[in-house]
């Protein structure tokens, strides 16, 4: 789902009850960033991604079919929808690929050159969600060690419940990339396994200016939806614009 709206037209962008939740626990663990300005003095430190997902250096050539957000080269297989998240300043903060009816949020941070933060990220993700009412453990999955979580989510008429969530990490060259699984996928392996794949398809683009570590990666809209956005606003302002009234010409 893609177009441009204002401000208090964002619910078509924002997740719902349960996975907004998910991400305001999320958001509370990884706050405390940390600003890191090391110099380009050597290569990055390798890292384990034989499958994907993939750097923008050292992506396949392949006819996987990806939506450009900027930061993120986002797949779109049969059965798949896309969704871009849009914050109330209406910035792009991150895709959620939606498969039946489970959902994967995948953000792209900033992070040091020659060490990864998942593990420093997951720390702080399970320290808030087991102080908070809420619990996570590690365990090992298909792109190593990741969070099986239980996370505190209000539900209409029912109160607060405790709602599965799974949270992966993928340490890349001077980049973190996060995904957060809810609904079937985070606890039946069958359900999670398209969007499993969905992930190692994705293409960071980190780009060569400096951040600090773990700002998010710039998004954006794709280019033709921000085109056909601007010409419908355009196409309406045409149509709003006042009648021109009688018209007096003079002879002398």
């Amino acid at each position: 789902m893609f177009g441009r709206k204002k401000k208090d037209d964002l619910e078509d962008y924002a997740l719902d009850p349960e996975d907004q939740a998910l991400e305001d626990a999320e958001l509370l663990a990884i706050i405390d960033a940390q600003l890191d300005t090391e110099p380009d003095d050597g290569a990055a430190t390798e890292v384990g991604r034989p499958q994907g997902p993939w750097d923008s250096e050292d992506a396949p050539e392949d006819d996987v079919q990806r939506i450009d957000l900027g930061g993120l080269l986002v797949p779109v297989p049969e059965g798949t929808e896309v969704r871009v998240d849009v914050s109330p300043e209406g910035e792009v903060v991150a895709a959620t690929l939606v498969q039946g009816e489970s959902t994967m949020q995948v953000n792209a941070f900033a992070a040091p050159r020659r060490s990864g933060i998942w593990g420093e990220v997951r720390a702080e993700i399970a320290d808030a969600l087991n102080g908070g009412g809420g619990s996570a453990q590690e365990a090992e999955g298909p792109y190593g060690t990741e969070l099986h979580a239980q996370v505190p989510a209000e539900v209409p008429g029912e109160g607060v419940q405790l709602t599965a969530a799974r949270f992966l990490g993928v340490d890349g060259p001077r980049w973190f990339l996060r995904a957060l699984l809810a609904g079937p996928a985070a606890s039946d392996p069958a359900a999670a396994a398209g969007l499993e794949q969905v992930l190692r398809d994705v293409v960071v683009v980190r780009g060569n200016e400096a951040m600090a570590v773990r700002d998010p990666l710039p998004l954006r809209l794709p280019s033709d939806v921000t085109e056909a956005a601007e010409a419908a606003a355009t196409e309406q302002a045409g149509l709003d614009m006042p009648e021109r009234g009688p018209e007096i010409t003079e002879t002398r």
